[in-house]
């Protein structure tokens, strides 16, 4: 079900955390299927269940996934995953775009009066 390349520079949750994602988004875990518990999968990839259970948190946190206390962890509804995956994408090309700004010399100052001046204009945005 995993492979993880331990001589990666990356640590292995944030490697269990995009597998998992992988899987939701090609659903192969589909909406509501239970994921394996966390010694179980611990057991299974020899890996430390700390290691699972960081990974489960910040799937959790990201809205992927939802924990039943006494059942385990299950595949969030699609609806709150696609708005998780679209969150994701919008902070990641916001945040190269503005380390670029930085770079070639708008400051701060001015991203941020841009920021205010926008606010006002978006659905649900604050001023």
């Amino acid at each position: 079900m995993f492979e993880l390349d331990v001589q990666s520079g990356k640590p292995i949750y944030e490697q269990l955390i995009d597998k998992f994602k992988e899987l939701m988004i090609n659903e192969v875990l589909q909406e509501h299927n239970q994921l394996p518990s966390i010694r179980i999968l611990a057991q299974e990839l020899t890996l430390n269940p700390n290691t699972i259970q960081k990974a489960y948190k910040q799937l959790e946190s990201d809205g992927f996934i939802y924990a039943v206390p006494g059942k385990g962890n299950f595949v969030a509804p699609p609806k709150a995953l696609k708005n998780s995956l679209k969150e994701e994408k919008i902070r990641n090309e916001l945040s190269k775009i503005l380390a670029e700004a930085l770079y070639i010399g708008i400051d701060k100052h001015e991203i941020y009066r841009l920021i205010k001046e926008i606010s006002p204009l978006a659905k649900g945005g604050e001023s």
